[in-house]
């Protein structure tokens, strides 16, 4: 057994027994590089990867080739879900280098110093796709860093420049809201009006863009996406929850990884597209989607588990897709004659030409024989060899599940997932929280690796959404204490921004300010979006600053690129508007009841807080007087308050409209 072997990362524990010499990134690989003036081999993965897993067994594995890279170099292993900030730097590295972009397992030759000068993706063992055999590129970089020395300290210095220039320079003064009509512009050039989605295939649900177009009135983009996702093979339809994408147009075959940070905004964006729908498909999948998160992913100790591999068994897919005969073998005649038709199944295989990957294909003839032949395929399918499990917990893609649980919860009323959402929530405050600062990653009982600003960011707006279903002075003061270490570690106090790093990291190649969304929303939009709001529950002006800063930092991008900037056009909207503020003051079980139904409005631009008239120690924002009725409510935006309304009809009203 190597060094990987006393890691969390179940990823890294997965080449503990390589006979590659493997160290995890820190200061005892990087100084044997240094001492033996050694380059450094990184290779970035993850445990859902399937190429990662493909070089594990054809290289890794493989004592000819570990030989060759222990003679070498010195080997490092890193996840890219426990270390993103490495992740960042070293695929921005690889595009600048390969003028290509990246993807996992990344592979890249660094200096001891880790400055990059050269790298690549997925190598095969021997050469094929047009691709060199691994051996070989290693012969060939062990080479270079031999006989070229002086070329690779040019190189580097140029990389450092490029770098630089990735950082953002100016801001703006003035904000217009054309900027977020050139964002939805792109997007509406880019929608797939047929099958939903934006460009072609490989296909990713983008739930941030469909975010964005649902709250600024680009609905049908949301609904069709949504609609044709859901009745998809990128859809779970035996089990519930979302694949990460689909390798064809249509969202009929996905890449078959189930990844928690899909699924958490997904369930979010599901209760929003009901709420303006009321279509049916929408709600089902919400259910199937929260009730394979309590069921699958969330551990016995509450947080919830990173990621399902998309192999079992070593085949992609296996324990998701069907045969025919199978199938038939498990049902009635009469389950069979309203399943098959339904999910396709009288059509030809889709999968490899040999298997089915269920999909919607035709209207339901009669629902309670599909679900009843759901049930059975069901249970039988949990008797398959599952998909390996990531049990880690990372603690920014278990804040978009604690939000995606706690909105759909409020949403759809059902208390049961607001539990699951506060019980990953007081896991993560429990075990992850200490001294002041968050640590980033969970596993085995232990916590450890310093937070990101994704931590920080997505966590205050979790907390944010699960105050809106029940408001809590405790829930508060975490947020501001959230708050208060996000602008003391990540904030550029010249330029404005949030590095993705804080002050007391470790020093690397880079210190990246990303305002960009990728496969999570950006972290620089989501502080500037939940420091705005936090603002207005609060009246602290620290905030407020922070957010416009952090907006006006990012404004030059979004006018020259109007792409993939979607979390960042939101928090724009609200400092052209600030957000509507509604609380609600009353007594039990009025108040309750106002709360509910005000969950089924839907307001994208404002929060719901409602709090008991004999709550003390509020902030003078929130502290409303009491009056003889049994529920007022309190609706500002900005410094504009209306006066206080007591009809729930006219409240509801009033919340709809644009001023």
């Amino acid at each position: 057994m190597n060094r990987l072997a006393q890691e969390t990362s179940p990823y890294l524990q997965q080449h503990a027994a390589n006979p590659v010499d493997w160290y995890p990134w820190g200061a005892e690989a990087l100084e044997r590089a240094r001492r033996e003036d050694k380059p450094i081999l990184l290779s970035i993965g993850y445990s859902a990867c399937h190429w990662c897993h493909v070089m594990a067994h054809e290289s890794f594995e493989d004592p000819a080739v570990a030989a060759v890279m222990n003679r070498l170099f010195v080997n490092i292993k890193v996840d890219r879900e426990e270390r993103p900030d490495l992740d960042q730097i070293y695929q921005t590295a690889h595009q600048m280098l390969a003028h290509r972009a990246g993807g996992w397992p990344l592979t890249m030759f660094l200096t001891p110093e880790g400055a990059p000068f050269f790298g690549g993706t997925y190598f095969p063992k021997q050469a094929r796709y047009g691709m060199p055999a691994f051996p070989d590129v290693c012969g060939r970089i062990a080479a270079i860093w031999r006989d070229q020395r002086a070329d690779i300290a040019t190189q580097n210095e140029q990389v450092r420049e490029a770098f630089g220039r990735t950082l953002p320079q100016s801001s703006a003064s003035d904000f217009s809201p054309e900027v977020v009509r050139a964002m939805l512009d792109n997007l509406r050039a880019n929608f797939d009006g047929v099958h939903g989605g934006f460009g072609g295939a490989p296909k990713f649900p983008h739930p941030a863009d469909l975010e964005l177009c649902l709250r600024e009135g680009e609905k049908d983009i949301a609904l069709v996406t949504l609609e044709r996702i859901c009745e998809g093979g990128i859809y779970d339809q035996i089990g519930g929850g979302f694949c990460r994408y689909s390798v064809d147009a249509e969202w009929s075959i996905p890449h078959f990884e189930k990844m928690l940070y899909d699924n958490g905004p997904l369930l979010a964006l599901l209760a929003d597209v009901w709420l303006v729908s009321g279509n049916p498909v929408f709600q089902r999948c919400a259910e199937e989607t929260a009730a394979w998160l309590t069921r699958e992913m969330q551990s016995p100790e509450g947080g919830y588990y990173s990621s399902l591999d998309a192999d079992s068994e070593n085949e992609e897919g296996k324990f998701y897709v069907w045969d025919r005969d199978e199938i038939r073998s498990l049902l009635t005649a009469e389950e069979y004659a309203a399943f098959a038709p339904r999910f396709g199944v009288e059509d030809p295989p889709n999968f490899e030409n040999k298997h089915w990957n269920l999909r919607i294909r035709r209207p339901a003839q009669n629902e309670a024989l599909i679900n009843a032949a759901r049930a059975k395929l069901f249970a039988a399918r949990e008797k398959r060899v599952r998909p390996g499990r990531d049990e880690k917990v990372l603690v920014s893609w278990n804040a978009l599940a604690i939000r995606g649980m706690a909105h759909a919860g409020r949403v759809f009323r059902r208390p049961e997932w607001l539990a699951s959402a506060r019980r990953a929530l007081e896991f993560i405050r429990g075990q992850m929280w200490r001294d002041g600062k968050l640590l980033a990653t969970y596993k085995d009982g232990r916590a450890h690796l310093n937070a990101y600003l994704d931590d920080y960011a997505f966590l205050i707006a979790a907390l944010l959404e699960l105050m809106q279903a029940e408001y809590s002075s405790r829930d508060l003061q975490f947020a501001t204490e959230l708050a208060g270490t996000l602008l003391e570690e990540f904030e550029d106090g010249e330029s404005g921004g949030f590095f993705f790093t804080g002050k007391s990291h470790e020093q690397l190649f880079h210190r990246p300010k990303p305002g960009q969304d990728h496969a999570t929303p950006s972290g620089n939009a989501i502080a500037a979006w939940v420091l705005g709001r936090l603002a207005a529950m609060t009246g602290e002006e620290r905030y407020s600053g922070a957010a416009a800063r952090t907006v006006a930092l990012f404004y030059p991008q979004m006018q020259d690129y109007p792409a993939g900037y979607a979390a960042m056009a939101v928090a724009l909207s609200e400092q052209i508007a600030p957000p509507k503020m509604l609380v609600l003051r009353g007594h039990q079980p009025e108040l309750g009841r106002w709360q509910a139904e005000m969950a089924r409005t839907f307001m994208p631009d404002g929060l719901v807080l409602a709090i008991p008239d004999d709550l003390s120690g509020l902030p003078t924002t929130l502290d409303k007087p009491q009056r003889p009725e049994p529920v007022n409510g309190w609706l500002c935006r900005g410094v504009t308050c209306l006066a206080p309304i007591s009809d729930l009809i006219q409240l509801q009203t009033a919340c709809k409209e644009k001023t």
